[in-house]
């Protein structure tokens, strides 16, 4: 066999073999071809590779490409079977004359006439070649042979095929096919726009894996991509608008790559365009929204106008999908805006080092609350059967952000929108605990940059919590929330995500916003038990909720890190505790002792005797584990101080487990070994309130007073309620 009949056979087309003109071969329909059969026996008998060779080449003559239905295929594979393309790929010396590559075209050739049937691509000797079929993607050669460009196209149909197949992406990645995609389209040699192709098909098939295989070289591709977007002057711009956000990692996009996507996304935001032009552009920007927040964004003058400019524009495109009746809402764009908008509602939150000066926050919040109102509006035309569509529960998470920082504007329309908001939040809480995906629950869900599937199932009420807390003030929305059931729901929600962070589970993999949300509880509660205490005594739930806030605290107070989610948790309980005081569980059980010692362990512990340079006398200063988070810490701190003063006539046995704690002689000791002077005015109130209540309601914690200079210490610290109750029998 000659090298130019090896080439000859090199050139079998994309559905594997190409044909004469001069004699087609006949379709399914007219009956089965003979000259076709007659060749294909000739494969089947073929002794040798030159036998095979020259079958091959006399059934070229007789099948045209586009005419070979899957039969007609499958019967060629079985003539020729996987052996010698086997051979052909991995042969390592070609006929005398003949280029290296040219055995390989021909395997590549065969495995791709195979592999457009989906069962063959699914082969496993068509998925043990992916390494050997990635390299051929980077391999040196002429870029004008044309033997070679066959092979690449080949090589090209064969990982589509294959990536086309239920497995094949997750084989594509293993087998090395993502890095050298990426290879050969930053080479930009022949093919390169494949290569493009099927990376953007492997990103959207399985785009975590795609980046833990091959971060390196999907970066290189990334910053070429945004290279390419900022010096874009045509119709490409647009076209890479779309391809960019497949292409931002999972995590964050590389600071690298700020300049030229920012500077891209401007030009094209700050001119006139139509919809099909804009939207791309905005779907990216949110994308680089969500991964990065505002870091993308230039400091300075530029970068306001253009944060500005952003969160303007969608804005307008929510209020244009929303408000107006009768239209299709592009939901994934309006998702995207909300992610702008969201962005937005964190700059003109922001106090320090905000892009966005001051008038221009003044005139972003007009204008995101109108975008809000198309929101309330849209929401309260929502029936039960949209309630599971994802565009609903994105547009429940953007009105819980804006919630979360304002609710004195649109009081109305809010309050109109709670009973959906409570009876919405319920359903999704019941049916994901029906499914028990704790999960999917605890997952910190945000906005997709592209239309997420059928159903979406999200933790809504974590999205509403914040809000709630801040309405739960007010006596409108919290009559509203306690009517529609609100504070049954919340007490279950909160049961359910304790579960999460009890001793059977890892607490170090839990998402940070379980413990936020635990804690935005219990300041939902904490203002139900001031302004609503009746609800507190008559609903069961809550009776529920003060056991379980019994049993966690003494585990709670002694893990590290965990010392504001205790603080939440001892301050509710004490709060809770007066209003339930004449309950069973309160009466000196062993979860109740237990809860106060942990309680009396929270409060006690805030602060030290710290010695001072050049004084002889030491000053009060907070506890190391305390200071750090004492401004998120010191009102509950003081709260707790309140309650615990209020319990401890309510409850006979408390006074007697404080001093066998030994609390009130250290708090004395501690008093004692300060300048007072260094004690600021609310920190001696809290102490003697204390202090007063104990040696009121026991006659042993009076004489364990006196003993450690009760008297005398009440005299340095004017505390003359303390005083003269020491000084009574």
């Amino acid at each position: 066999m000659s090298c130019c009949d090896l080439a000859a056979a090199g050139q079998l087309g994309k559905a594997g073999i190409m044909a004469s003109d001069c004699e087609p071969a006949l379709n399914q329909a007219e009956g089965r071809n003979p000259t076709l059969e007659r060749y294909l026996g000739a494969l089947r008998e073929a002794k040798n590779d030159s036998e095979q060779f020259a079958a091959l080449l006399l059934v070229t003559k007789a099948v045209k490409a586009g005419d070979i239905d899957a039969k007609t295929r499958r019967r060629i594979f079985d003539a020729v079977g996987f052996t010698f393309p086997n051979r052909l790929l991995t042969s390592k010396e070609a006929p005398d004359g003949c280029p290296d590559h040219v055995l390989r075209a021909l395997g590549v050739a065969l495995l791709a006439c195979f592999c457009s049937d989906p069962e063959l691509a699914a082969h496993p000797q068509v998925l043990n070649k992916i390494p050997i079929l990635s390299t051929f993607l980077t391999a040196r050669g002429d870029p004008d042979d044309a033997a070679r460009r066959s092979m690449i196209d080949d090589t090209y149909q064969c990982l589509t095929a294959v990536a086309g197949t239920p497995r094949g992406p997750r084989h594509l990645i293993a087998g090395g096919t993502v890095s050298a995609l990426c290879q050969a389209y930053l080479g930009h040699g022949y093919g390169f726009d494949q290569a493009l192709a099927l990376l953007v098909g492997l990103l959207a098939a399985a785009e975590t894996q795609c980046w833990k295989e091959a971060e390196p070289d999907l970066l290189a591709v990334l910053r070429g991509l945004s290279e390419d977007f900022q010096k874009a002057e045509d119709a490409s711009k647009f076209e890479l608008c779309q391809l960019l956000p497949l292409f931002l990692p999972p995590t964050t996009v590389p600071p690298e790559c700020y300049r030229d996507l920012q500077a891209g996304l401007a030009r094209i935001l700050g001119s006139k365009l139509s919809s099909w032009q804009r939207n791309p552009a905005l779907k990216l920007a949110a994308r680089l929204a969500h991964a990065c927040g505002s870091d993308w964004i230039p400091a300075g003058s530029s970068g306001s106008k253009f944060l500005a400019l952003l969160v303007n524009l969608a804005c307008v495109e929510v209020r244009l999908a929303l408000e107006e009746t009768g239209t299709e809402v592009k939901e994934d764009v309006v998702t995207a805006c909300y992610a702008l908008m969201e962005l937005g509602i964190q700059e003109c939150t922001r106090c320090e080092q905000s892009l966005l000066k001051e008038p221009q926050k003044v005139q972003l919040v007009s204008v995101m609350k109108e975008a809000i109102g198309a929101v309330i509006h849209y929401l309260l035309q929502v029936g039960s059967e949209k309630q599971k569509e994802p565009f609903v529960f994105a547009s429940v998470r953007i009105l819980g952000a804006w919630l979360a920082e304002e609710t004195s504007s649109l009081r109305k329309e809010v309050c109109q929108l709670l009973p959906f908001l409570v009876r919405y939040a319920k359903t999704l809480y019941e049916e994901a605990e029906e499914a028990n995906d704790l999960s999917q629950q605890v997952a910190n869900l945000a906005i997709s940059p592209t239309t997420p599937g059928p159903t979406w199932p999200g933790d809504a009420l974590r999205l509403l919590l914040p809000g709630w807390c801040h309405l739960t003030v007010e006596d409108g929305p919290r009559e509203i929330l306690i009517k529609e059931g609100a504070p049954s729901l919340l007490c279950k929600y909160f049961l359910q995500q304790w579960e999460l962070t009890s001793p059977g589970h890892d607490t170090s993999v839990l998402p940070d916003s379980v413990e936020i949300g635990l804690q935005t509880c219990c300041h939902i509660f904490l203002n139900l038990v001031v302004t609503a205490p009746g609800l507190i005594k008559r609903d069961a739930c809550f009776t529920s909720l003060m056991n379980t806030l019994m049993t966690s605290l003494p585990a709670l107070v002694q893990q590290q890190g965990r010392l504001l989610l205790a603080a939440n948790v001892a301050t509710l309980g004490l709060l809770m505790a007066r209003l339930l005081s004449t309950s069973p569980a309160l009466q000196g059980t062993p979860a109740s002792r237990g809860f106060f010692a942990a309680a009396i362990l929270f409060l006690s512990q805030s602060h030290v005797a710290r010695a001072t340079p050049g004084s002889d006398q030491a000053v009060l200063a907070l506890s190391p584990e305390y200071e750090g988070i004492w401004a998120d810490l010191q009102e509950l701190w003081f709260l707790g101080m309140q309650a615990f003063t209020g319990c401890v006539p309510l409850l006979p046995w408390l006074a007697p487990a404080a001093l066998r704690s030994r609390w009130p002689q250290e708090l004395l000791q501690l008093l004692g070994s300060v300048s007072p002077n260094s004690v600021k005015p609310e920190m001696v109130a809290a102490y003697q309130g204390v202090l007063e209540e104990l040696a009121r309601a026991n006659r042993l914690c009076r004489e364990a007073m006196r003993l450690q200079a009760g008297e005398e210490t009440a005299s340095h610290y004017r505390m003359a309620a303390l005083e003269q109750c020491l000084s009574e029998p």
